[in-house]
């Protein structure tokens, strides 16, 4: 029976059909493969394509929804503005310094800016004139009553600077809460090799949730590293919308580690350092203000009430006794 098996399995026919079978496969194969291969190259470079326009378009419609960087100015604001020209008696020096450390960018924050400071006084005028001649019944002439609402108006026309100064003092304080870990965080990239702005870029999107201001700045700052003609003017741009000594001091080390070479992890170790300092001397000084603040609430409101509990039972004894 083995001989048999044997003797089908080199039969000669048999050997040349299965010979002959797999040189047919081969040949089916050899042609068949190059169809069959993917262009994993181009699929993969498509994939990226494919990603960059979404993230382009997703950056668009964030930009269009936060509306911050560029504002079109309202046209009524606009043409009051330049129909009366006040341009020139209502825009100071430092108008547009001044909205830029606030976070108010581009055209429209100035138009609106001077269209208030030249509202505002005859609105508040209006309002004291309200107050002080039919609500009020004070026992004042009308003359002391219109020079009021004249004071009134003059503090008017610095209501809009008052506010512009409010959101610098809170604008500055939201990056200089992050701003030293946002240098440590810096450090970290940079000796790992990073450049500046991919430094820049990641640091902008960690420190994003404790401090969005200090991203939008590490943002700009690498968008204007990219496009200005000198790097030192993107630093000093730095430096003067967030208008703090701590990032004029980084601003500077950046600047001298670009001009000179200067190993940039050290200086970025040594601002870090001195802003975290700074930091912890401003806590030590809003804490050793405290009790000074707290004196006068504590005459007004609390002296009176111990002095009732403490004098009150005696009071009230004398006062029994001279009755008997």
């Amino acid at each position: 029976m083995d001989i048999g098996f044997l003797n089908v399995l080199f039969d000669r026919d048999l050997m040349i059909s299965v010979v002959a079978a797999v040189f047919a496969f081969a040949t089916i194969v050899t042609i068949g493969l190059p169809y069959l291969q993917r262009d994993s190259l181009g699929i993969r470079m498509k994939s990226v394509s494919a990603r960059r326009e979404e993230l382009r378009q997703k950056h668009h419609a964030a930009l269009k929804q936060r509306n911050v960087l560029r504002a079109e100015p309202s046209t009524f604001m606009k043409q009051t503005i330049e129909r009366l020209k006040l341009s020139n008696i209502l825009e100071s020096e430092d108008t547009r310094s001044k909205l830029t450390q606030a976070g108010y960018r581009g055209q429209a924050p100035l138009i609106a800016f001077m269209f208030f400071r030249f509202v505002m006084p005859f609105i508040v005028f209006a309002a004291a004139l309200f107050y002080l001649f039919l609500i009020t019944h004070f026992t004042w002439s009308p003359l002391m009553k219109l020079l009021a609402a004249f004071g009134a108006a003059l503090f008017g026309f610095f209501l809009p600077d008052l506010f512009v100064s409010n959101a610098i003092s809170k604008r500055q304080q939201s990056i200089m809460r992050g701003f030293p870990d946002a240098l440590d965080l810096m450090l970290i990239c940079v000796e790992s090799g990073m450049s500046i702005e991919a430094a820049f870029t990641r640091v902008a999107s960690e420190i994003g949730p404790q401090s969005v201001e200090l991203a939008e700045e590490l943002g700009l700052t690498t968008a204007e590293l990219s496009y200005l003609p000198e790097r030192r003017q993107a630093f000093e741009n730095l430096a003067k919308r967030c208008g703090h000594s701590g990032v004029k001091a980084v601003a500077a080390s950046l600047n001298q580690a670009e001009k000179y070479g200067t190993p940039l992890g050290q200086s970025l170790r040594v601002a870090a350092q001195e802003n975290r300092e700074m930091r912890m001397q401003e806590a030590e000084k809003k804490a050793a203000a405290l009790p000074a603040k707290l004196t006068v609430p504590m005459i007004v409101f609390f002296l009176p009430c111990l002095f009732v509990v403490i004098l009150g039972p005696a009071v009230m004894r004398v006062m029994q006794t001279l009755h008997h």
